[in-house]
């Protein structure tokens, strides 16, 4: 209903007459007894006769319905319009609708006279909105255990989502965007995933929120060192190899870290482990070891944070040859290919756990498993496959 329907409407409810809700509202006497009373209108084409109900028997919808679905007043004048004469595409265009949604309503919401009548329109749509759906995964017992099979592999919704495309290309109904597992998991009613897969997640999350703030850190090193505008390459190109990007991953109470490095072109991975408590010391010890495996082509810069730990970086550039660039404070982002694989790591090493337990071969271990994921930035190739290729290109 239009609003001055609807006041009509609660003003009748409350006992005034047609005159004096007429005269409220600023609207002709007759058009209030039609609306009243309702009225029958005769076709000149064809002489059918249509009948309006009384906007008293009306019924006013259940709960407020979004703008997204066409509204009995639009459906009113949909039906107006195609009387007369109008085009769809015309109607479309006074109604700020597409000629499409227009052509759809007409062809599946029509009368089975054939006639498109408004009133049984809204009925056909109220009636189709309020049917209960089961969802996609629910109903589809083979893609539930496909997904549930591969995020117990750790596996992103998004990942699972294109390796689905890529093994089924012939079969859209297991084909789904990541949002869908997202929901089936985190909303319920929407049903077929088990709850406690959200312990799959990356995150780990029992409910979802929005990003926390970054926490602030004071600048480390003041002074003559080189900074991340200083590298030789532009942020956004990663055609050129050899260039890594490393971080710490801490333990509980800080008091244990594992070292990861992240090639930028391939996205390779290597950790280095950390077992003393000189932790400048043994990263500068594991870095020279873990590069001085690399060919000079494969071992080009190292970018890294302000953290206490890169303290002896003059060493590790003295003894290998490859420089250091200290990102801004606060600058996450600027090592962002290693902040999305820390996130990764978190899911083998999670937060509030002793990381010195893990050995080096746990380690060698976890690093493979990433580097044999494949990623959707790569075409859906591995780190190891687009390594490997380098690796032998560059020997």
């Amino acid at each position: 209903m239009t609003a001055e329907r609807a006041s009509y409407v609660r003003l009748m409810k409350q006992g005034f007459s047609n005159t004096e809700i007429c005269r409220t509202l600023g609207i002709n006497r007759r058009t209030g007894t039609r609306w009243r009373y309702g009225r029958a209108v005769k076709d000149p084409m064809t002489g059918r006769i249509y009948q309006y109900p009384a906007v008293s028997l009306v019924r006013e919808p259940a709960e407020a319905v979004s703008a997204r679905y066409l509204s009995e007043d639009e459906r009113i004048t949909i039906a107006d319009r195609y009387r007369a004469g109008h085009s769809l595409r015309s109607i479309a265009e006074e109604l700020g609708r597409s000629p499409s949604t227009i052509s759809r309503e007409v062809r599946r919401n029509r009368h089975q006279s054939g006639i498109y009548r408004p009133h049984h329109a809204q009925k056909l749509a109220r009636t189709r909105r309020q049917r209960p759906r089961q969802g996609k995964i629910a109903r589809t017992p083979e893609l539930r255990e496909f997904i549930q099979n591969h995020l117990n592999k750790w596996w992103s919704p998004g990942l699972i989502c294109r390796r689905l495309k890529a093994l089924f290309p012939d079969r859209p109904e297991l084909h789904l965007v990541h949002e869908t597992i997202y929901q089936a998991l985190y909303i319920e009613g929407r049903g077929g995933l088990r709850r406690e897969l959200v312990q799959c997640l990356r995150t780990r999350r029992s409910r979802r929120r929005p990003n926390r703030a970054v926490p602030r850190r004071a600048i480390r090193f003041p002074g003559d060192v080189l900074m991340i505008n200083d590298r030789p390459f532009d942020p956004a190109d990663r055609a050129t190899t050899g260039h890594w990007e490393g971080d710490l991953i801490m333990g509980t109470q800080n008091r244990s870290a594992i070292a990861t490095l992240v090639e930028r072109s391939t996205r390779y991975l290597m950790l280095i482990h950390l077992p003393g408590n000189q932790r400048a010391r043994d990263l500068r010890d594991g870095l020279i070891q873990a590069f001085g495996q690399l060919p000079a082509s494969m071992a080009r810069s190292l970018t890294w944070d302000q953290g206490t730990e890169m303290s002896l970086h003059a060493d590790f550039t003295a003894a290998t040859g490859v420089p250091v660039y200290f990102c801004e404070p606060r600058s996450p982002w600027q090592r962002g290919t290693n902040e999305n694989t820390n996130g990764l790591l978190r899911q083998y090493f999670p937060k509030r756990t002793n990381l010195a337990l893990h050995p080096p071969a746990k380690l060698a271990s976890v690093a493979a498993a990433l580097n044999d994921r494949p990623r959707a930035i790569l075409g859906d190739d591995t780190p190891a496959e687009r390594f490997a290729r380098l690796l032998n290109t560059h020997t």
